[in-house]
């Protein structure tokens, strides 16, 4: 798998298997990305190289680091202290973003009213165990 933000500058290539993928409603992501909701897939942390412009980092909180593009502003990744198996990495940066589709969703508790995603996939008010 191959990504990138969207000037170019950042690029990651992985060759790690997706552990999961989700839609992701909590407010955090949401204003991050600027976006009703977003989405992401995990895969292992040492799978992902990244090239080009090294990604910087925002701090989000105690635990959360939010990776972007220096240049553009892309959201590229998510790391949180509580997954130490895996990095979240966005699906919307991935060069063919039809290829993983998302699974469940997260924090749908948190979700916007007026937006409806029609489909059957479960829906968990916080991350399932």
């Amino acid at each position: 798998m191959k990504g990138h933000c969207h000037c170019g500058d950042v690029r990651w290539e992985s060759d790690g298997a997706v552990a999961w993928s989700c839609y992701c409603h909590c407010a955090d992501c949401r204003r991050n990305c600027a976006a009703p909701v977003t989405a992401f897939f995990g895969v292992p942390h040492d799978s992902v190289r990244w090239s080009g412009g090294e990604p910087r980092t925002y701090h989000s909180s105690e635990r959360v680091e939010r990776l972007f593009c220096g240049t553009c502003g892309t959201p590229m990744a998510y790391r949180n202290d509580a997954d130490q198996e895996t990095v979240h990495l966005y699906v919307a940066t991935l060069e063919n973003p039809e290829d993983i589709a998302p699974q469940i969703h997260v924090f749908h508790s948190e979700h916007i009213p007026w937006l409806q995603i029609g489909d059957h996939l479960p829906k968990y008010a916080s991350i399932p165990s």
